[in-house]
């Protein structure tokens, strides 16, 4: 076997593993979003829940621009 061609096996490897880490920490950061955007909408719907008696008309004319 050539000392090249194994060093390039070893290369490829490490490659490997730096790619499996790297997806992990995304497949990781996108849970913990997952989880955020989850307990958001928890809030929303407990917020609506408390606005549910509020008179017809309010809010109506809120400005959302960003």
């Amino acid at each position: 076997m050539d000392c090249a061609a194994l060093m390039s096996g070893l290369i490829a490897a490490r490659m490997g593993q730096v790619q499996l880490a790297v997806a992990a920490k995304l497949m990781s950061m996108n849970s913990d979003a997952g989880a955020s955007v989850a307990k958001l909408i928890d809030a929303a719907q407990q917020n609506m829940t408390s606005l549910a008696n509020v008179a017809a008309g309010i809010g109506g004319n809120l400005d959302m621009t960003v």
